[in-house]
């Protein structure tokens, strides 16, 4: 039965649609597959914080009837929608209908949202099912993923380690199998960082190429949201369903999410590929080096121009710690004049420094942004990728 179980939890996310789909497996096969790891496995890392098995369980059995009353469903029928009953877990930062969000907060331990995040919204048209929500740090603020109201996830590696953050709930429960795929989001390397540490894929991508509803500010472009899965073609299907314009959302980029489900093949030959070791000085365990310079053989055996080379981001630091201190006022200075006492310490830390902020500093920060933009833009030109360590 485990080895079973272990054979459907374990399989590619694109497949296990498919099998759906073409009705190969139900969904409720599949998810029950998952409420069993998770039902075996969270207890030992706590990356699952709201689990909903028996509401996941008959939403699935709905599904797979609502499937065998279609005519003409195959492999890439309309009906099912892409993600064909597949399970998802929402990270504890976006907003579920019905369904505990607590943002990682004691504040808002008992709080259930009227509305879905668009994210949901999209997903659950997209033929997901709900099965709970993944940890974080509190407010999302942390590059480890523990808080007061649920406490620390694990790393799946190693018990005593941890599995980064802020979106450590997403990137365990795939490593372990509780999820094919998850949702996470990424302000400065909340995506990344966990990925890295638990050897999945964990990909931020431009702002606005997922719209993000409600939000206090519709602009704002720091954090945005992607997928985590154990494969970059996992990633980028769940990205295919993740992506493309919402009106509610000013900056979301207008192109649809259907090319991320195109094939990622294709010919490396004079690609050009800028290889930084450092990014111009950052310290990187020399064990991460070691690995990245072997790879770069495979990108010249493919073909590619391989240089080293890097963009000057001189400034960067600056600005991003200014921007940040502003959306953490945005966001939180109300909370912190009402509920300090239940605020951690790095969280005041960054509203008040948000609080400090006089209009020439924080327009300084927009100026060094839009200038580190044109430079980017300018080194990109050159070339079609830049590879350097994840953090």
């Amino acid at each position: 039965m485990e080895a079973a179980m272990n054979d459907i939890v374990f399989l590619p996310a694109r497949k296990l649609a498919r099998l759906i789909r073409t009705r190969k497996l139900s969904a409720a096969e599949v998810m029950s597959a998952h409420i069993a790891q998770i039902e075996r496995l969270n207890p030992k890392v706590n990356a699952i914080v709201t689990f909903l098995p028996e509401q996941a369980l008959e939403a699935a059995k709905r599904f797979d009837a609502r499937l065998a009353r279609t005519k003409g469903a195959g492999a890439d029928g309309p009906v099912p929608g892409p993600l064909a009953g597949l399970p998802i877990a929402y990270k504890d930062m976006i907003q579920t209908k019905g369904i505990r969000t607590t943002f990682g907060s004691p504040i808002y331990t008992d709080h259930v949202p009227d509305d879905d995040h668009v994210l949901v919204e999209r997903l659950a048209a997209a033929g997901a099912i709900t099965l709970g929500k993944t940890n974080t740090p509190e407010f999302a603020a942390g590059s480890q993923t523990f808080n007061k109201v649920f406490g620390a996830t694990l790393n799946p590696y190693d018990l005593e380690k941890t599995c980064g953050g802020s979106s450590g709930g997403a990137a365990v429960a795939v490593a372990c199998g509780m999820l094919p795929f998850a949702d996470g989001s990424d302000l400065g390397g909340s995506l990344r960082n966990p990925g890295n540490f638990c050897n999945v894929v964990g990909f931020r991508p431009t702002p606005g190429r997922v719209p993000y509803y409600p939000a206090v500010d519709a602009w704002a472009s720091l954090s945005v949201i992607g997928p985590i899965a154990r494969s970059v073609g996992d990633a980028a299907f769940l990205l295919s369903a993740m992506a493309g314009p919402d009106p509610r959302s000013p900056i979301s980029i207008t192109e649809p999410g259907k090319r991320f489900a195109r094939s990622l093949a294709r010919d490396f030959k004079k690609v050009r590929i800028a290889w930084s070791k450092n990014l111009g000085g950052l310290p990187v365990e020399r064990r991460v080096t070691k690995v990245l310079e072997a790879q770069r053989k495979v990108f010249v055996s493919l073909g590619c121009i391989v240089e080293e080379a890097e963009p000057d981001l001189s400034g960067a630091d600056e600005a991003f710690h200014v921007l940040r201190a502003v959306g953490f006022v945005q966001k939180y200075a109300e909370l912190l004049r009402e509920h300090r006492n239940q605020i951690k310490e790095t969280v005041i830390w960054n509203i008040e420094e948000g609080l400090k902020l006089d209009g020439p500093r924080i327009a300084r920060a927009m100026a060094l942004r839009s200038s580190i933009y044109q430079r980017m833009r300018s080194f990109m030109e050159r070339y079609d990728y830049l590879l350097l360590p994840v953090n």
